[in-house]
C-alpha cells in the first residue's frame, strides 16, 4: 500500500472539505443535543474535615500540635476516609434526618472521600439531582463521623473545617466540554472515512498514479478537448 505525502494529504482532505464539514457539524449537533436534554444535573456538595491535636486532660502536656500528633494523624487519615463510608456512619445520618436507611445506601455510590496530598484535610463530596439533599447528608455525615471518632477511638481530633454550602451549578455537566468533546471526535471519523474512502478508490486520476502502478514512466499524456464547447463557437467537426 503506497504512502500519501503531506500534499497528497493537504489536497485530498481539501477536496473532501464538505464531507468533513458535514460529518463534523453532525456530530456536534450530536453533543448540543446529548449535553443539554440527556444529561440528568446533578450538584455536589463538599464539607471539609481536618485532624488536629487529640484533646486530653493531662496537665503536663504541652500545649500545641506535636511532631507525634501530626504523625498519627496522617496515618489515621487513610482510616478515616474508609470510615466515613461504612454502614455505622451512614445508618446514623439516616436516623438523624429520618430517612430510609435503603435511600442512604443508594446513594452511597456518589459518596467521595479524598484527602489532600500531605495534609491532614479530609474531604467529603455527595453528588445528587438535589442540592439541598446532597447538602444536608455532606453536613451531616461529618458530624456523625466526628461523634462516631470519639466513640470508637476515644480521642476527639477531627474538626469540622468547612461546612458544606448549597451547590448553584450541575458539577456533571460542562456544555462547552461536551460539545468539544464531540466535535473532535467528528473531525476524527470524517478524516478516518476520508482516508478509508481514498485506499479503497482504485480508479486512476493523475500521471502519478499510472506511475506508481506501472512502475514505467509516462512520456505523453493527451489532452482533453472539449468538442461540445468548440460547437458551440461555430467550428465544424
Amino acid at each position: 500500500m503506497e504512502e500519501l505525502d503531506l500534499k497528497e494529504l493537504f489536497f485530498l482532505f481539501w477536496n473532501k472539505k464538505i464531507i468533513i464539514a458535514l460529518i463534523t457539524l453532525i456530530l456536534m449537533f450530536i453533543g448540543v443535543i446529548y449535553t443539554y436534554f440527556f444529561i440528568t444535573p446533578e450538584y455536589t456538595a463538599i464539607t471539609n474535615l481536618i485532624l488536629v491535636q487529640a484533646s486530653s486532660n493531662s496537665q503536663t502536656e504541652e500545649i500545641g500540635i506535636t511532631s507525634t500528633d501530626l504523625t498519627m494523624n496522617s496515618k489515621l487519615v487513610s482510616t478515616y476516609s474508609e470510615l466515613i463510608k461504612k454502614n455505622t456512619v451512614l445508618d446514623q445520618v439516616a436516623s438523624n434526618l429520618k430517612i430510609p436507611q435503603s435511600d442512604i445506601r443508594k446513594i452511597k455510590n456518589k459518596i467521595s472521600v479524598s484527602s489532600a496530598k500531605n495534609t491532614e484535610i479530609i474531604e467529603i463530596k455527595v453528588r445528587d439531582e438535589k442540592p439541598e439533599y446532597a447538602t444536608k447528608i455532606a453536613n451531616e455525615i461529618a458530624k456523625v463521623f466526628c461523634e462516631k471518632i470519639v466513640e470508637i477511638y476515644n480521642i476527639s481530633n477531627t474538626y469540622l473545617l468547612d461546612r458544606a454550602e448549597i451547590p448553584t451549578s450541575p458539577s456533571n455537566i460542562n456544555h462547552v466540554k461536551d460539545i468539544a468533546i464531540f466535535t473532535l471526535i467528528g473531525i476524527v471519523i470524517s478524516i478516518g472515512y476520508v482516508l478509508v474512502l481514498n485506499r479503497l478508490d482504485t480508479t486512476i486520476k493523475t500521471e502519478e498514479d499510472i506511475e506508481k502502478i506501472t512502475g514505467l514512466t509516462v512520456l505523453v499524456s493527451i489532452p482533453n478537448y472539449d468538442m461540445e464547447f468548440k460547437e458551440k463557437k461555430g467550428g465544424r467537426r
